[in-house]
């Protein structure tokens, strides 16, 4: 799963594709409508995979997240509707040792509709995501 084209923006919601870049501008494209818009370096842009979790041990990389929870779900889309209490307990299923002082509810949210979002585009695929565990291994 390459999430090297896929961003988030801060102050957005939402995911985009980068489709274009200059020195001091992107062009990205909204997941959600379709719409291009531009985005500045200041604008806070950064690639899904340059994004981590805190653990108690180190930090995991979002991709592993989003692939523990594509394995939990068989593909599946997550609920819309989840309470403080559930996210807690679901991103303790998927990532236990993860670090209850830095990772906040908001932090959960923001993976748990990244993750439907990739889930809605088919940018998670099982075959990348079963490779991608076997070469961990290896």
């Amino acid at each position: 799963m390459d999430l090297s084209k896929i961003l988030s923006i801060t102050g957005k919601s939402g995911l985009y594709k980068l489709i274009s870049q200059n020195k001091t501008s992107f062009i990205v494209e909204s997941l959600n409508d379709g719409k291009r818009i531009p985005a500045f370096s200041h604008d806070g842009v950064s690639t899904l995979d340059n994004i981590s979790i805190f653990t108690e041990d180190n930090d995991i990389p979002l991709v592993k997240v989003l692939q523990a929870i594509y394995t939990k779900e068989n593909g599946a889309a997550l609920p819309e509707k989840m309470d403080n209490e559930q996210m807690k307990k679901y991103f303790a299923e998927i990532l236990p040792d993860y670090d209850r002082e830095r990772v906040y509810v908001s932090n959960m949210k923001k993976v748990f509709s990244w993750y439907n979002i990739l889930i809605e585009h088919k940018l998670i695929d099982v075959e990348n995501a079963s490779e991608e565990k076997k070469e961990d291994k290896e």
